[in-house]
């Protein structure tokens, strides 16, 4: 009975002071939330406001493209399935890759009289016209049948230039070589009977009736025993030509057995 007095103090100054945090937490609190409420209620604030000032910076003005500027996180991987698969290319673009043992090409000719020529080998551009080292006529690259390095590449004129300048470039072919021919604009009207010839025991069966501003592209090989399977011809006609005194450019790919060294 004696404690009675004391713990009834106890008891009052802990409630008083209870109370009075009690009260300076909720005041605090109250004032905080007012703030809050002040500050999501202002029109600077508020997510209208917001997408609007979005809309006025995107030129299509729907939230819906706003969302695809900045497209949200996506786990599942679903943006990336989105987005256009590109197919993968090889070597010199081919869309497959070449067996072993084998060299990977793309031929392309010329167009009419504007857009050079393009002839690649196992990724490497062997001649362009970002090389700078393609013209109008024929244009011709030697490359080793066995390792597929460039031995030699030169154009010639066949409409103004001189054919013999071709004849001494192809005539000491080794054995196995590789033939490499794009044309552009005119690849025929300075050939003559023995050019034509040597084109034709490298396998091609076009050599013999190319003709005036005809589109020609081919692969041979100094003894080869049969037709090249490489070659592409589209003839100059006015009826289908698809420039103006031009056919069509030409462009081919594909993979080229390597000839052994003991061939």
């Amino acid at each position: 009975m004696r404690l009675a007095g004391p713990l009834r103090v106890v008891v009052i100054v802990l409630t008083a002071g209870l109370t009075w945090i009690l009260v300076s937490i909720l005041l605090g609190t109250q004032s905080g939330f007012s703030r809050l409420q002040q500050l999501l209620s202002s029109p600077e604030n508020s997510p209208t406001s917001e997408f609007s000032f979005l809309r006025r910076l995107s030129p299509f003005g729907n939230v819906l493209d706003l969302i695809r500027v900045v497209p949200a996180q996506d786990n599942s991987g679903n943006n990336s399935r989105r987005r256009k698969s590109r197919p993968k290319k090889y070597k010199c673009g081919l869309p497959r890759a070449c067996p072993e043992n084998s060299l990977a090409f793309r031929i392309t000719s010329g167009a009419a009289n504007v857009i050079g020529p393009k002839i690649c080998l196992e990724d490497k551009m062997l001649m362009s016209s970002v090389k700078n080292n393609v013209g109008r006529g024929l244009n011709v690259a030697l490359v080793n049948g066995v390792n597929g390095d460039l031995i030699d590449a030169k154009y010639f004129d066949m409409w103004a230039g001189d054919v013999n300048e071709l004849l001494k470039f192809i005539r000491p072919l080794h054995e196995g070589t590789l033939v490499f021919v794009a044309s552009y604009d005119d690849p025929a009207t300075k050939m003559n009977e023995e050019t034509r010839k040597i084109f034709t025991e490298l396998g091609s069966t076009i050599a013999r009736d190319l003709a005036f501003r005809d589109s020609w592209v081919f692969v041979g090989a100094k003894g080869v025993q049969d037709k090249s399977p490489f070659e592409q011809h589209v003839k100059n006609s006015k009826s289908s030509n698809k420039y103006e005194g031009w056919p069509e450019a030409l462009e081919m790919e594909g993979c080229i057995p390597q000839r052994t060294a003991d061939v």
